[in-house]
């Protein structure tokens, strides 16, 4: 392995959460009177955090969300994580091979703590991800496509960022670690290739997350 730590976005890499999320997302700024597409969302809210949302919306419009719009935007998300949240197919597979080879690794994930672990527990990813492996923007002052995330995890991690890889399936998420001096990895399964290879330098791009352990070795 040629890395000293692997570290995953989680949303749309590690669960198949960006589909239900914005499925989610696009209903709900529509109800308040932001029409907004499930393709709309995808393309301006993917691996982004949510202060994005509050952010775009302000200056596209001038307007305010509600005050709280977080709360019941995450209470809508968790019930269809319930329902219907799996895994991304084969992660399972490759966490347990870094496991097996000693490597490190960590989640840095624009979605809260709480959503990070309301979908690790009900994928089963519970499983591989110690506490002190999990990192949220909400422990950072910027989230991506500021490195600020990236950055505050190798750290936590104790590794050198030109020594990360990133996997990553979000221009945002690219951008964020391309400044962070990491290499990165993108993920294609959900994001067309053109587009997260014109966010920055991708070291290697990959469709099915069965590929990936070839890609770091």
């Amino acid at each position: 392995m040629r890395y000293d730590l692997i570290i995953f976005d989680n949303d749309g890499v590690l669960v198949d959460s960006e589909p239900l999320s914005n499925t989610v997302l696009s209903a709900y700024l529509t109800e308040l009177g932001h029409p907004t597409s499930y393709e709309e969302s995808i393309r301006d809210y993917m691996g982004a955090a949510v202060h994005r949302v509050h952010d775009l919306v302000k200056e596209r419009t001038g307007q305010l969300l509600p005050e709280d719009f977080e709360t019941t935007l995450h209470a809508r998300v968790f019930e269809a994580f319930e329902r219907e949240l799996e895994p991304v197919a084969g992660v399972h597979e490759v966490l347990g091979k870094l496991t097996a080879d000693g490597t490190p690794y960590c989640v840095a994930s624009s979605g809260s703590h709480e959503r990070i672990r309301v979908a690790h527990r009900k994928t089963g990813l519970d499983e591989w991800f110690e506490e002190e492996w999990i990192f949220s923007s909400q422990d950072v002052g910027k989230g991506k496509p500021a490195p600020d995330l990236f950055l505050h995890a190798a750290r936590e991690m104790g590794v050198a960022p030109e020594r990360c890889a990133v996997i990553e399936d979000s221009p945002l998420g690219v951008q964020a670690a391309v400044a962070a001096g990491m290499d990165v990895y993108g993920f294609t399964a959900m994001t067309p290739a053109e587009k997260l290879t014109a966010a920055g330098p991708v070291t290697g791009l990959f469709a099915r997350m069965e590929e990936l352990s070839a890609l770091l070795a």
